[in-house]
């Protein structure tokens, strides 16, 4: 059994709720992130992803003052690191989303995605 504590990314990028698009997306480029975490502190906001950037853009929105909290998910699924990485799989999977911040209680600690479960898993499997 893998938890999530022994597969998530503790480098996560993280956006304010007023960052642009168009700066949050050119961060996320740069640093090749799929999503951003948008905190206020060290608390969980939103998800900001490239699925977001996508409907953003074809909207037509001026995305350099079009703030993140205008397309990002609120209050998104999150999940402890203590939990196993296949509850999370059957939660990304159900929610239909590929991206799962990690919390210590109200603290984000990591994030997990659909790859690196995927990932885990492989490398598990016997020969």
């Amino acid at each position: 059994m893998t938890r999530l504590a022994g597969i998530m990314t503790s480098r996560v990028f993280t956006v304010s709720a007023g960052a642009s698009v168009a700066a949050a997306a050119a961060a996320m480029v740069r640093g090749g992130f799929g999503s951003a975490v948008v905190v206020q502190g060290s608390l969980v906001e939103g998800i900001f992803t490239e699925r977001d950037v996508l409907r953003a853009a074809a909207s037509g929105a001026d995305l350099t003052g079009s703030p993140v909290s205008r397309w990002m998910t609120k209050d998104p699924e999150t999940a402890e690191p203590d939990v196993d990485s296949e509850q999370a799989a059957e939660l990304m999977l159900a929610g239909g989303f590929r991206h799962l911040p990690v919390v210590e209680g109200n603290t984000l600690v990591g994030i997990v995605s659909l790859r690196d479960l995927l990932s885990s898993r492989i490398r598990r499997r016997p020969a």
